[in-house]
């Protein structure tokens, strides 16, 4: 984590053991990353932010698969490299493909992505360019997916906004 903007949470630093360990139960490997060593800072944060994302990564029922897509898409709009770094095997790992990854890079929606992720792709990018959303778009997401998976597509690219905010503004 070179050129972090504050000093990581380091292996024996104080921290509730029970905090430590539910954030190494979401983590392959049972590995702390960087940015829970940045949560970690700031105990109530870290607590709220695990249960929160930790929700929206293994407990919503819309598609794993769209989920990650949302989070890819999230990342390359606002240029955190981590955030890609982390969800981009994870999106291949749903289902997600190499030309896919490629396309989320790029301005605009490409055809390759079939109805369904192209409304998901158009929610991510005007939630998160332009905060409003086009009321059209969300009639077209609940008969899509109904209202409990749209209100889910929705939680997601503002909860992974969120984190990219955090990542980018103190370089992790």
């Amino acid at each position: 984590m070179t050129g972090v903007r504050v000093t990581p949470w380091q292996d024996g630093d104080p921290a509730p053991a029970d905090l430590v360990e539910s954030m190494k139960a979401r983590r392959p490997n049972r590995e702390l990353i960087g940015i829970d060593r940045i949560l970690l800072k700031s105990f109530p944060l870290a607590t709220g932010w695990n249960g929160l994302l930790g929700r929206v990564r293994a407990e919503f029922d819309l598609d794993l698969e769209y989920r990650e897509l949302i989070m890819c898409r999230v990342a390359a709009l606002n240029r955190a490299e981590f955030e890609w770094n982390v969800h981009k095997p994870a999106y291949l790992a749903a289902g997600g493909t190499e030309a896919k990854c490629e396309a989320l890079r790029a301005d605009g929606i490409d055809p390759l992505f079939d109805e369904k992720e192209s409304a998901l792709l158009e929610l991510t990018d005007q939630s998160t360019r332009n905060v409003e959303v086009d009321g059209q778009l969300i009639d077209e997401l609940k008969s899509l997916f109904g209202e409990q998976q749209t209100v889910e597509a929705v939680a997601t690219v503002a909860a992974y906004n969120m984190v990219s905010r955090f990542l980018v503004a103190l370089a992790i």
